[in-house]
């Protein structure tokens, strides 16, 4: 029996209406999708290294898919390589490359105050509010360099070509060298909430959860 785990991304929940897409398609197979909430205990001092903790403690000893987005993909990515249970990866827009990207959307001059004071206002998209978050998230992303991410697994990597957010060449550009890695583009951008029924589809087949008698192929 393969266990399957649904990672949210930053300022997010398992609330996301991505989320309960996707656990409700699988609920449909009659199948569980964890979706443990990366946010807790608190959101002020959430950092890559907690979230990797937390659900480490979740996985079960036997084979797992992970299925992440956004950072909750980062995160996906650094799991598998600590623990040989995971064997598929899905990952939805990565925030792969992160701290350039944070430094990108976020700008100079910002990171440097957030850093000089400690903490800054994140708007979270689920609370629909400004909430505080301690420098120490991305001076711990800093200790996470994407070059050290080699594990071989299947791994499935879909994108959407107008993302301004996490830019799709993050993800070209992760690919090279890693020929376990496929890359699917999509007509969206970061939110990839236009492709979701596609997605789903592509899902089901690269983990073979369609009927094996009429095998689905991406």
């Amino acid at each position: 029996m393969i266990s399957f785990f649904y990672l949210h991304g930053w300022a997010s929940s398992p609330k996301s209406s991505k989320a309960l897409f996707f656990k409700e398609r699988f609920q449909e197979l009659g199948l569980t999708l964890h979706t443990p909430d990366l946010n807790e205990p608190d959101f002020y001092h959430l950092t890559l290294t907690r979230q990797l903790q937390q659900v480490g403690k979740l996985l079960p000893n036997r084979p797992c898919t992970v299925i992440g987005s956004s950072l909750g993909g980062l995160a996906s990515l650094w799991l598998a390589q600590r623990y040989p249970q995971i064997q598929r990866l899905i990952l939805l827009a990565p925030a792969l490359d992160f701290p350039t990207q944070c430094q990108r959307i976020i700008g100079t001059e910002n990171l440097q105050k957030w850093q000089a004071d400690g903490e800054m206002p994140i708007f979270h998209y689920s609370w629909e509010r400004e909430m505080s978050l301690s420098y120490e998230f991305v001076a711990d992303c800093l200790r996470y360099p994407d070059k050290q991410l080699q594990r071989v697994l299947p791994t499935l990597i879909l994108h959407g070509q107008q993302d301004e957010t996490i830019p799709i060449q993050a993800s070209r550009d992760f690919i090279q060298g890693r020929a376990w890695i496929q890359l699917i583009e999509l007509e969206s951008d970061h939110s990839l909430m236009n492709q979701l029924d596609t997605i789903w589809q592509i899902i089901q087949a690269f983990c073979q959860l369609k009927d094996s008698e009429n095998p689905a192929t991406i």
